[in-house]
């Protein structure tokens, strides 16, 4: 393997691992998984993700709309409404995070086993 097909290879890595740690954050997956269903406007999404900060609601979905995961709506009304709707792209990492919660929930138990007799070894 040459260095220059290492180093890509690298590099893209690196990417991946970005991206994937900032969808696994604490906020967005529950915001992707929240819209599923359908448009809401901002409160809306904020309720519905218990324990979210405005703020912090705000940043997750200017990622996600920059990331071209999210599509914002301005209508005009007074005052202006705004809605946020999945994209395609946006639908399509909601159906892997649902995936990845089924498959969570099918396999926590075993893993709950697993870390309680790796902690009994441990202290043993």
């Amino acid at each position: 393997m040459d260095m220059t097909s290492s180093v890509l290879a690298h590099g893209e890595c690196m990417r991946v691992s970005g991206l994937l740690a900032r969808i696994g954050d604490r906020w967005t997956l529950p915001v992707i998984v929240t819209l599923h269903d359908g448009p809401l406007r901002f409160n809306q999404v904020r309720r519905a993700v218990g324990g979210i900060s405005q703020q912090m609601l705000t940043r997750t979905l200017r990622t996600l709309e920059r990331d071209g995961m999210v599509g914002r709506t301005v209508h005009p009304t007074v005052p202006p409404q705004v809605e946020y709707a999945l994209t395609p792209l946006g639908r399509s990492l909601a159906a892997e995070g649902l995936r990845l919660g089924g498959w969570v929930r099918d396999h926590i138990a075993e893993i709950d086993g697993h870390r309680s007799a790796f902690d009994r070894r441990q202290e043993g």
